[in-house]
């Protein structure tokens, strides 16, 4: 237990230092409303959050937002959290998906990378959306 409280606070350590005081603050909030737009199924809102440069070079078409109409997300947890190679926070989310047709539920795994602005003094989701279809 010793070894695990200790992993866990060396790694809120590295996150705070990669963060600085308002940019974590700011970066929880992103977290939280991104967390929050995705388990109530608001794709429009989760799509605000993701990198601007990423939704320019991947626009969101009306069938990929009619394919998201089609499912309900039962959970959103958050499993891991690390900070990647160029300072940038990340964590691994297990995200439970039904599928409203069918009612069959799975579960997927996704990484939320994160990329702060300077400019725009705001967090964006690095790689757009979650994939709810990938192997299936």
């Amino acid at each position: 237990m010793r070894k695990f409280m200790f992993a866990l606070a060396a790694g809120a350590a590295l996150l705070l230092a990669a963060c600085g005081g308002g940019q974590k603050n700011a970066l929880i909030a992103a977290q939280n409303a991104y967390a929050g737009a995705i388990r109530w199924g608001e794709i429009e809102s989760a799509w605000a959050r993701v990198d601007p440069e990423y939704r320019e070079k991947h626009p969101l078409t009306e069938l990929e937002l009619q394919r998201y109409a089609q499912i309900q997300i039962s959970s959103y947890r958050d499993l891991d959290e690390t900070v990647l190679e160029d300072g940038s926070p990340a964590r691994l989310i297990e995200i439970g998906v039904i599928n409203k047709h069918t009612q069959a539920e799975r579960t997927i795994r996704y990484r939320e990378e994160w990329r702060w602005d300077p400019v725009k003094k705001a967090w964006w989701v690095r790689g757009g959306l979650p994939d709810f279809w990938a192997g299936g």
